[in-house]
């Protein structure tokens, strides 16, 4: 086993210093050091480079007595790096832009026209990133969209998204000038409810998505499992009654069905992933999950009680707001820290 050198081991005691810090917020050296485990020699060099780098900046001070360096209270420098968010879909582009602590900071929403989509989809998602990031310059781009991305070459296959055509990833990033990286939708969102909502504290679950269109996410082992292909999760494709389970469970099924229905058909959909993966947990997310609440999950949990050996709680979405985005903009939060923390 080999020892960490000294710039190792600096290394790693500064991101060790700055994760505390975006978690807990503003920090004192003595709580550093509490925190940390860390010497005063230790964390007062570490907070001395973190704010030579301008990563960090005192902020106040805290309500003890004494006075002096120790009684500084220092946060990470927001504006380090921004980032954006942006989700894809039929009708329109949703784009955040958020900084390095993960404040939202700018927004704008594009229309999507007709059903042949904009003249070039590219231009259109440019301009909305371009309009929300208000000149900040932008660190990470992640971008969700529903269909296939395959995880080899970052293509998207899919007929979902008007005006989605081959080479548009490419265009965008050439345009950009940063790194944009393209993720299915849903997957984006089972981050968001592993970060935030209904899977927190939980290492494998299935987020199973209903809305316009029908698909899951898998998280195992707290990984996003894609498949060799990006096709992990396609549950939408299952055919049940010579009718595909998206076709039965989609937005526009569901608001003719009642309730019982309605969770007796959802079932089935999650017996197979229990069955298959037996994550123990099964998200409802997606228009028809949040609407659904905990009544519709309470239903489709006793139906899959009913059919599967293996034990599985059904759990409806709890994440505020778009998932999707919020998925994309942790994601690129993720990214960027690595590229400016370290």
């Amino acid at each position: 086993m080999k020892t960490a050198t000294p710039a190792m081991a600096r290394a790693i005691n500064d991101r060790l210093a700055l994760d505390l810090l975006l978690e807990r917020g503003p920090l004192t050296a003595p709580q550093l050091r509490t925190l940390t485990g860390l010497s005063r020699p230790t964390v007062s060099d570490l907070i001395e480079r973190l704010r030579d780098g301008g990563l960090i900046e005192v902020t106040g001070e805290s309500g003890e007595d004494r006075r002096g360096p120790n009684a500084r209270l220092y946060d990470i420098v927001a504006n380090r790096a921004h980032v954006a968010g942006v989700d894809v879909r039929r009708a329109a582009v949703d784009v955040t832009i958020a900084d390095i602590t993960g404040r939202a900071v700018g927004s704008a929403v594009r229309e999507i026209p007709g059903p042949e989509g904009p003249q070039d989809l590219a231009i259109l998602m440019e301009s909305a990133i371009r309009e929300a990031a208000a000149g900040r310059v932008l660190d990470t781009v992640v971008i969700g969209a529903p269909g296939l991305v395959d995880p080899r070459n970052g293509e998207l296959v899919s007929d979902n998204v008007p005006g989605w055509r081959p080479g548009l990833m490419a265009s965008v990033r050439q345009s950009m000038g940063v790194p944009v990286v393209l993720e299915n939708e849903v997957n984006l969102a089972a981050i968001a409810e592993l970060r935030t909502g209904a899977a927190m504290g939980r290492d494998d679950f299935v987020l199973l998505w209903l809305d316009e269109g029908v698909g899951a996410a898998v998280v195992l082992g707290g990984r996003l499992r894609r498949g060799v292909s990006g096709g992990a999760g396609e549950v939408g494709f299952l055919e049940m009654d010579g009718m595909s389970f998206c076709d039965q469970v989609e937005a526009k099924a569901a608001r003719h069905l009642d309730s019982e229905e309605l969770a007796a058909r959802i079932a089935r959909g999650a017996f197979a992933l229990v069955t298959i993966l037996d994550p123990g947990l099964v998200v409802l997310g997606g228009t028809t999950g949040r609407a659904g609440g905990d009544a519709l999950a309470a239903l489709v949990a006793e139906r899959v009680g009913e059919l599967s050996p293996a034990p599985a709680e059904i759990r409806a979405s709890t994440v505020v707001g778009n998932a999707v985005l919020q998925g994309a903009v942790l994601t690129a939060l993720d990214l960027a820290r690595d590229n400016v923390f370290g």
